[in-house]
């Protein structure tokens, strides 16, 4: 049975998620307070964690950041404000996967969930062994790991998900709203910033020079696009 583990302080909004996944055949484990997240993971060796930004004793990035250090790619999805787009960008850059802002419809936190776990290898496996090779970038689509100059590189569950896609369409242009539909399974609302987010970090990692970027590109009023020849030095 698929695990999960909601951290989240509002005992009500908690008890609401988790008897609505557990509907779905999830095992959902609940703490209350950032502080014991931690305990809780190791106990409980959740598939993903549902994560609230704004929880007692240690907050949701504090939370976030320490699971990273130990795991990245445990699906990770950080509850935040409906309109506070600060959060949800330090939320992703601190490695969650995907943000669902509150107060949060449990019909629209499953699909989100649903979608994490379809692309992740905590929670489907893949049915053969493929690999993506771009010059002296590996993407082993198996194991679900990459290699860089014969160096493993970490990416969490976002990021690693969108450098397959990119991989996937090598020379194409593809628009914000492609990218977030294959990601997420939904449409690009005007103002996400998730791709956005996942393009700059994937950049620090494989670019000499983020700011200008050859490798990763971005095609300005289309999109973003994976060179074909950067990847041979």
């Amino acid at each position: 049975m698929t695990g999960i583990l909601l951290v989240e302080d509002d005992e009500a909004l908690a008890e609401l998620i988790a008897s609505y996944l557990q509907r779905f055949g999830y095992d959902v484990s609940v703490v209350h307070r950032g502080d014991q997240a931690l305990d809780a993971l190791h106990r409980h060796r959740p598939d993903l964690v549902v994560l609230d930004l704004m929880i007692p004793g240690l907050d949701g990035l504090q939370v976030c950041r320490l699971i990273r250090q130990h795991d990245a790619e445990l699906p990770i999805i950080m509850l935040t404000a409906r309109h506070d787009s600060d959060d949800q960008i330090l939320g992703l850059e601190t490695g969650a996967d995907d943000y669902v802002a509150k107060p949060c419809e449990p019909r629209v936190l499953l699909a989100r969930i649903r979608t994490l776990l379809r692309r992740s290898a905590h929670g489907e496996q893949p049915s053969e062994a493929k690999r993506i090779v771009l010059g002296q970038l590996t993407l082993d689509l198996a194991e679900r790991q990459v290699q860089w100059r014969s160096q493993r590189v970490d990416l969490s569950s976002g990021e690693y998900n969108l450098l397959v896609i990119l991989a996937r369409h090598t020379g194409d242009v593809l628009s914000r709203d492609q990218l977030i539909h294959e990601l997420r399974g939904i449409e690009f609302n005007g103002i996400d910033r998730s791709v956005d987010v996942a393009i700059s970090k994937l950049r620090r990692k494989f670019e000499e020079n983020p700011s200008d970027p050859q490798r990763i590109k971005t095609v300005w009023g289309k999109g973003y696009m994976l060179s074909r020849r950067e990847w041979d030095d």
